[in-house]
């Protein structure tokens, strides 16, 4: 619209190719955001800078564009302005035909119109044609017409001043009657205000009596709520803190330990021992890393990070994912694994804290197997809502006592018997965490030298 008024500034101006400039910007704004109705006005401004140009055809191709769109959206009072238009153009090409078919399509639509002005200027029109074609009797008719619709357009102007100024006065009067209603309340309300001083008085004293007790209770609330808050913080921190110096500091020893024995076998070339310590080096820096990844997303779940997503998962498509993510420490051991999940099934989980909690089970049991083990994962029907999901190794096991610790809340790390592995129960706290924000239980059965099982119960989808 700014484009377009500015086209319209510039045309009354006579700067025609400035006028140009703002039109055709205007034209191409106004397609890309589909105003077509718009469009028409812009139409009939390129095609009358274009007759001042004396591009004659470019003038005849806009003003039939516009056309075009007014009869589209079935506006009258335009498309006779746009029919004028463009039979003028044809009277200045001396294509008299084509005018006169035009004006006369103008008048007749302009019938239908209320628009006096444009009335008066289609019968002015129509009698320069018809004088033209030297019918004066037919042009003067036209000519009286005219004078009408001029006179009927005056006397419009005139009733509405008259109704302007009648309105005015009307507005005026309403205004004084609102001034006296006014004066009026305001002496009313003086009297009530007066009588009611005194028990306002007294009832803002109760409230705000009420108000500081209460917020003082509410302080007092907000405090403990806010200390508890910073304790169960506190809480995680040592946590980490303990984490971090006991088990980073355990791989690490382990792993400077083993670089000083690689050193020696090194030196001595004992090419046995120096693969052997490699291989070692390798499984620290796996474990390492594991803690790390889970002592990420344990302390993402205790800080209410982490953004869980409910949706369908396919069971036995995650497990063949999982184990060929650890086909080659399976093959190290070599583990027989087997996928007995029924393909079926598909659990309502979120599908990355699920990975996480299958990742950590299954590396649990491939580092407390032996060579030659097994690990299994298969289900077992509850109900028509939950699932069984059971990972069940051939490994160390572990006692009833390590069990207990494992499944205790508030435990986060636990040795185990076996010296040779360095072990947290962060992994485990990890998997139970997430077992629960998912909607599910775990637990765990165990014997020493006779494997263990983790038991996930999960919602499934009908």
């Amino acid at each position: 619209m700014k484009n377009f008024v500015l086209g319209v500034t510039h045309l009354e101006t006579k700067k025609l190719n400035k006028a140009l400039e703002y039109f055709q910007l205007a034209e191409k704004q106004s397609i890309t955001v589909k105003d077509l109705k718009y469009l028409s006005n812009i139409y009939s401004g390129l095609g009358t800078t274009y007759i001042f140009l004396k591009q004659y055809s470019l003038a005849e191709k806009y003003l039939l564009k516009n056309i075009s769109l007014c009869e589209k959206y079935q506006n009258n009072d335009k498309t006779s302005n746009a029919y004028t238009n463009l039979a003028a153009l044809y009277y200045e090409l001396y294509k008299d035909d084509l005018a006169i078919f035009y004006y006369t399509k103008s008048y007749n639509l302009s019938q239908k119109s209320k628009d006096f002005k444009l009335k008066n200027l289609t019968s002015f029109n129509m009698s320069i044609v018809e004088e033209n074609r030297g019918n004066l009797k037919k042009a003067l008719e036209y000519r009286k017409e005219a004078d009408q619709w001029k006179d009927s357009a005056n006397n419009q102007n005139k009733i509405w001043a008259i109704a302007e100024l009648e309105k005015k006065f009307a507005v005026a009067q309403k205004q004084k009657q609102i001034k006296v209603l006014k004066v009026e309340n305001q002496l009313k309300n003086n009297q009530r205000n007066g009588l009611f001083v005194s028990a306002i008085v007294l009832l803002l004293l109760l409230t705000s009596g009420v108000y500081f007790y209460a917020q003082k209770v509410k302080n007092a609330k907000t405090i403990l709520i806010q200390r508890n808050k910073l304790d169960q913080l506190n809480n995680h921190k040592d946590q980490l803190f303990s984490i971090v110096s006991h088990d980073l500091r355990s791989s690490v020893n382990a792993l400077k330990t083993s670089n000083s024995k690689l050193s020696d076998s090194l030196q001595t070339k004992n090419y046995e021992q120096l693969n052997q310590l490699i291989t070692q080096n390798s499984s620290i820096a796996n474990d390492t890393y594991s803690l790390l990844d889970n002592l990420l997303h344990w302390a993402m779940l205790q800080t209410k990070q982490l953004y869980f997503h409910k949706e369908s998962v396919h069971l036995y498509s995650i497990v063949q994912q999982i184990e060929y993510n650890y086909k080659s420490l399976l093959q190290e051991k070599e583990i027989r694994f087997e996928n007995l999940v029924p393909k079926n099934i598909f659990l309502f989980v979120d599908l990355d804290s699920l990975k996480i909690i299958f990742r950590n089970l299954l590396d649990n049991a491939i580092k407390f197997s032996k060579q030659n083990g097994e690990i299994r994962f298969y289900t077992a029907e509850v109900n028509s809502e939950f699932l069984q999901i059971i990972i069940e190794d051939s490994g160390i096991g572990m006692s009833e006592n390590t069990i207990s610790e494992l499944l205790q809340d508030s435990e986060t790390l636990v040795k185990k018997n076996n010296s040779e592995i360095i072990g947290t129960g962060l992994g485990l706290q990890l998997c139970k965490q997430m077992t629960a924000k998912n909607g599910g239980t775990f637990s765990i059965e165990s014997e020493i030298n006779k494997g263990t099982k983790i038991i996930l119960t999960l919602p499934k989808i009908k």
